[in-house]
């Protein structure tokens, strides 16, 4: 907590939430993207409800990936977690993606905030493999450096349905 900025327990919850799913369960209800943003008195890491994205609100959408992009604000920083599908060579899989999207545009002490508050929330989600940072829409937009970071463009066939 280099910043002093903590982390609220829903936080842990959505992570909970989108990490295990359990039988029985609705999958319209099971979180594609959760978003986390800072409280606005800038202390508390806390859920971005209103950004985040359930599976019944990408049901039939033909660009998810482009969909989940749009929802990261142009010129603010967010940390998200984006339950990603994808198919390799050989099988179907489903991997956590922690992203740290702090783009160009967002204000230089926003982007330190973030930065040095990253650990603390890292801490409170044991077990996430897959980082992606994002500094620039450009990055997002096209699907290569999330590809990378699953494997490789050579070894991924598909990402959320759709062939690479």
């Amino acid at each position: 907590m280099a910043s002093g900025v903590i982390v609220d327990d829903g936080v842990v919850t959505a992570y909970n939430e989108i990490k295990v799913h359990h039988a029985g369960e609705v999958v319209g209800d099971r979180y594609k993207l959760v978003m986390f943003r800072l409280s606005d008195d800038d202390k508390s890491i806390i859920v971005d409800e209103e950004n985040s994205v359930r599976m019944k609100d990408i049901e039939g959408e033909g660009e998810v990936f482009k969909r989940l992009i749009e929802k990261f604000p142009l010129n603010d920083c967010r940390y998200a977690l984006y339950d990603c599908c994808y198919r390799n060579k050989d099988t179907e899989k489903a991997d956590l993606v922690f992203i740290m999207w702090a783009p160009d545009e967002a204000s230089l002490k926003k982007k330190m905030l973030y930065a040095s508050s990253k650990g603390a929330l890292r801490k409170k989600l044991q077990g996430l493999k897959i980082e992606w940072q994002v500094n620039d829409l450009s990055d997002a937009k096209d699907s290569s450096a999330l590809i990378e970071k699953l494997g490789s463009r050579g070894s991924i066939k598909e990402l959320e349905g759709k062939t690479v």
